[in-house]
């Protein structure tokens, strides 16, 4: 066995029992303070919905085994279980040019990939979010959202995947730097033109109407320095009963996206103090620095990428007999997730920062009192657990825990009093 081989499957091995031990604490933490509601929520949140709660989120975790497992058969069955080598001969009856070849093998490697996580997408639409009273796509919805992201996928990453592979192939030793340009145009491109182009069509995206709710917002806006497309109203309800709120779009596209779910629940007060916390995110560059961010990541991934397409032992330690760059690709895509699986607490701590960062921006614009109590809302409408596990939470959650953040707010409300 070849020593990267080796290496690969300790990695592999070491991330699926660490995935599965966090997702097995998470279920415990949850059902062993199940019976009763966090003293600080006591008032706001009964033991029914607590309870939800807790059931929601061990259904998930269950869930989420399987998740884990079939992750690490992937990754087995493409590299050393052959999958690679087997789509790619598939296709040399073709006679495609070689970045057509290319091209065609790894979009039929995503769709097999896609195809095996569909029985476990299904399972969370109408098995769990319906059994929880979430759910509201029905069948006719789920194909024509699975249609649309199939046709987007092909009609959008087919150019993507040609022009970089051909690069791979023609542009000499700096091919990785004229790929990552194209990289970062498309990524730019993809966030400016989605609020306005894309994503309508899945969703509705209707500007507020309601007067009270305009003027208030506008004022944020106004108070903030904030200049976009306006705030807007989507129609989640379609989907599911789940509410959220994001923030959206570069340039002139730049938009604040409200679910109809969330503003049918949240009082006039707390959709501004949300409105704040969002608009924190812009004011303090957190969408810029994540950008930035991406952009260098990119960078150095091409580079790397260019380094092992030329180590001949790359292909055959992960399962390939015939070097290539649409192979080469492949390989670094599936394989790279199981060595950086353990970086994953470096980017939720750097996430969780961030939502403290805009939680102290929207105290200063808005009143932290009225965020905390429409964060409340979230998490209970949303079926959130309020006692997650510590060690699973601080690995992979993006956003601090409740009873934290809250707490927080709570602090900043009375140091403004």
């Amino acid at each position: 066995m070849h020593w990267f081989t080796g290496l690969f499957l300790l990695l592999l091995l070491a991330s699926t029992a660490t995935r599965s031990w966090l997702n097995q604490r998470q279920a415990a933490a949850v059902r062993r303070h199940r019976d009763r509601v966090p003293e600080a929520f006591a008032q706001q949140i009964d033991l029914q919905a607590h309870q939800k709660a807790a059931d929601y989120t061990v259904a998930g975790a269950s869930l989420n085994r399987w998740d884990v497992l079939l992750d690490a058969l992937v990754a087995l069955l493409l590299t050393l279980g052959g999958g690679i080598d087997a789509i790619d001969r598939w296709w040399q009856a073709a006679g495609l040019s070689p970045a057509w070849h290319g091209t065609a093998v790894v979009l039929s490697t995503f769709l097999i990939v896609g195809a095996l996580g569909l029985p476990l997408s299904l399972w969370r639409t109408f098995g769990i979010e319906a059994r929880f009273g979430f759910n509201r796509t029905t069948p006719g919805l789920y194909i024509a959202d699975l249609c649309k992201s199939l046709g987007l996928s092909l009609l959008l990453g087919t150019p993507l995947i040609f022009v970089i592979l051909y690069l791979m192939q023609q542009a000499g030793s700096l091919w990785w730097l004229f790929a990552w340009a194209v990289w970062v145009g498309f990524s730019v491109l993809m966030t400016w033109a989605w609020p306005a182009i894309f994503a309508p069509l899945f969703n509705k995206f209707t500007p507020v109407t309601d007067e009270a709710l305009k003027q208030r917002t506008e004022a944020v806006l106004q108070r903030c320095g904030f200049a976009s497309k306006g705030v807007f109203k989507m129609d989640g309800s379609r989907r599911s009963s789940h509410g959220n709120a994001y923030f959206t779009g570069i340039g002139r596209n730049k938009r604040i996206v409200f679910f109809d779910t969330l503003l049918e629940r949240l009082q006039v007060a707390e959709v501004e103090a949300v409105l704040a916390h969002e608009l924190g995110h812009f004011r303090l560059h957190h969408i810029r620095s994540g950008l930035i961010l991406s952009v260098v990541m990119a960078l150095l991934g091409f580079l790397l990428l260019d380094a092992l397409m030329r180590w001949d032992a790359f292909y055959a330690a992960l399962g390939v007999s015939t070097p290539s760059t649409h192979a080469a690709l492949l390989l670094f895509m599936f394989v790279l997730p199981v060595f950086t699986y353990f970086l994953t607490p470096i980017g939720a701590w750097w996430s969780r920062k961030h939502e403290f960062e805009a939680d102290e921006f929207a105290a200063k614009h808005a009143d932290a009192t009225e965020l905390a109590n429409a964060l409340v809302k979230l998490h209970r409408d949303n079926a959130s657990t309020l006692t997650p596990d510590r060690l699973h939470s601080a690995f992979y959650d993006s956003h601090p825990p409740a009873l934290v953040r809250i707490s927080r707010l709570q602090s900043l409300a009375t140091q403004r009093s």
